[in-house]
């Protein structure tokens, strides 16, 4: 990039805030109701408020009834009742009904298009006097002192070379009093102060799925609105940790995931893949029998729990939501607990700008101890790790154990005793995986998903998907695991080309990226940095859907 940059105009607010998810406009929300005259300022690099969230999840209202008690009067798009709750597990042919762990109990609770309950929730965050700003991605920390004093956006038009294109145009730096990072998981901001501020010590490396989802509608003789369908077994082995969700919403739509944790040792195996294979599972291919497929996604999920949440507080900022690490991974939602995270998060900026204005604001982390976010993840932070540390069958065990004998009090923790990235096995010591060809009707390929994901970025803009060192891809990733980021990528961006003439080299088609971050997560010597394209760019879910 030329030195001679026209400087970047600033803008001056009381609070910036870095994602427009539900923890992120929920703590807008909070902080315009507690002070009017503050000014809130919210950035989000999808195109619009929602445009990064596929439809189809559970949320318990617990969170939305304390920020905005008359939500259905407001019209909060909260309009499917969860209904029958199933647990199923799978081998390859059939399918044995489990009973419903206490967690996964949706009684209360409502099957909803996520991105229609953000559009929602901007619309309120607005009518409030929060300046949104879709479109635009944060990409740089502003410092001085040893303080966050707000973010720069990135450049627009920037071509392929790294020079000013014909469009360009400076982005901004919005500097703030305070700053809240609601990227949601793995954020490449958050991930940058974790580093700066050392703010993983002394707590356990973050877990992390992967969930691909898709979304269908279906013929109305098959829909059964409310229906809420889980499952464990097929096709994973019993060391693989991950299950399917299934909810009937809407109108005649079913949204259907797949969900794998990030700590798997194959080399070889594909989550694409195994989530394409599920379907064709004969208890699971009838939800879908005379529908249509009509949206693709996939996103990482922080699944650590309570001993993986890092330190959530430095001088300047907070982190909320899924940046830090909030889902409850036995209840599978995560909504409810990142909207909390961001009241909190905005009650004790609050009381510090209206007091002495501390450097680093740790009244957050007290917020959260006494609040009932903390005893949930209290109780649910054996779960996940015993999983990891049983395998399936011994994970159901303590599961049971834990929820029915020990209800969440067990006098130990469990803990996560190395990052994902740490625990691909050479791929010549595993078990290849050969997965069936789509059939185009009930199973697809990674190319026509991405097309129904809506896609899209500049053409002339530079790559996205940083390699710190391009040899390591075939002197380490190629020749120990054969390539494991061409499987582990849900969306084709990673390919290598020339492997039959022996001279095998990595191509990056970074005009696929969903914006999932599993490449960043799994990529076994992190070579691979994952940055904000520019923004606007990615996947695209409309309204309604």
């Amino acid at each position: 990039m030329a030195d001679d940059l026209p400087q970047r105009e600033a803008m001056e607010f009381d609070v910036v805030i870095v994602g427009g998810g539900p923890s992120g406009l929920s703590a807008a929300i909070r902080l315009k109701q507690l002070n009017p005259d503050m000014a809130v300022c919210l950035v989000e690099k999808g195109g619009e408020i929602g445009a990064h969230i596929l439809s189809g999840a559970v949320i318990e209202p617990r969170a939305l009834n304390e920020l905005i008690p008359d939500w259905k009067e407001r019209g909060a798009p909260l309009e499917t009742p969860a209904g029958e709750d199933r647990f199923l597990f799978l081998t390859e042919t059939r399918s044995f009904k489990l009973p419903t762990p206490p967690q996964m109990h949706n009684h209360g609770n409502y099957i909803v298009s996520l991105g229609n309950v953000v559009r929602w929730l901007g619309q309120q965050a607005e009518e409030l006097g929060v300046e949104i700003y879709p479109g635009f991605a944060a990409t740089e920390l502003l410092e001085e002192d040893g303080r966050i004093v707000g973010i720069a956006t990135g450049d627009m038009g920037v071509s392929k070379s790294g020079e000013p294109g014909g469009n360009f145009q400076r982005g901004m730096e919005l500097r703030a009093r305070y700053t809240l990072f609601a990227e949601g998981c793995r954020g490449s901001l958050s991930k940058q102060l974790m580093d700066r501020f050392n703010l993983r010590d002394g707590h356990d490396p973050q877990t992390y799925a992967i969930g691909i989802k898709e979304l269908w509608e279906i013929p109305a003789a098959n829909h059964k609105p409310g229906l809420i369908e889980h499952s464990l077994g097929w096709p994973l082995d019993r060391a693989t940790y991950g299950g399917s969700f299934l909810y009937h919403f809407g109108e005649n739509l079913v949204s259907f995931g797949f969900v794998i944790g990030l700590d798997y040792s194959n080399p070889w195996l594909s989550p694409f893949d195994e989530m394409q294979r599920f379907k064709t599972h004969p208890d699971i291919r009838k939800h879908f029998e005379g529908g249509r497929r009509i949206s693709y996604g996939a996103r990482a999920l922080s699944e650590g729990g309570l001993q993986s949440l890092p330190k959530l507080s430095f001088p300047g900022g907070l982190l909320i939501g899924d940046a830090a690490g909030f889902l409850n991974v036995p209840k599978i939602k995560g909504t409810h607990t990142a909207m909390k995270s961001g009241m909190l998060a905005a009650e004790a900026l609050a009381e510090a700008l209206a007091g002495d204005h501390p450097a680093e604001v740790t009244s957050y982390f007290d917020k959260l101890q006494s609040s009932w976010v903390w005893e949930e993840l209290s109780q649910s932070r054996n779960i996940r790790p015993a999983f990891a540390k049983f395998g399936m069958w011994g994970g159901l065990l303590y599961s049971g154990l834990d929820t029915y004998i020990l209800r969440g009090k067990a006098p130990w923790t469990f803990h996560h005793p190395h990052a994902d990235n740490e625990t691909l096995v050479d791929a010549d010591k595993a078990p290849r995986i050969v997965y069936p060809k789509p059939d185009g009707v009930l199973t697809f390929d990674k190319l026509s998903s991405v097309f129904i994901s809506n896609t899209a970025h500049e053409e002339d803009q530079p790559v996205h998907l940083h390699l710190t060192n391009p040899a390591v891809a075939v002197d380490l990733n190629w020749n120990k695991y054969r390539g494991p980021e061409a499987r582990f990528c849900p969306a084709g961006v990673y390919e290598f080309i020339g492997v039959e003439e022996g001279t095998p080299r990595l191509q990056i088609n970074a005009q696929n990226c969903v914006h999932c971050k599993t490449c960043d997560i799994k990529d076994p010597s992190q070579n691979i940095n994952w940055v904000p394209p520019e923004g606007g760019g990615g996947p695209n879910y409309p309204g309604g859907m």
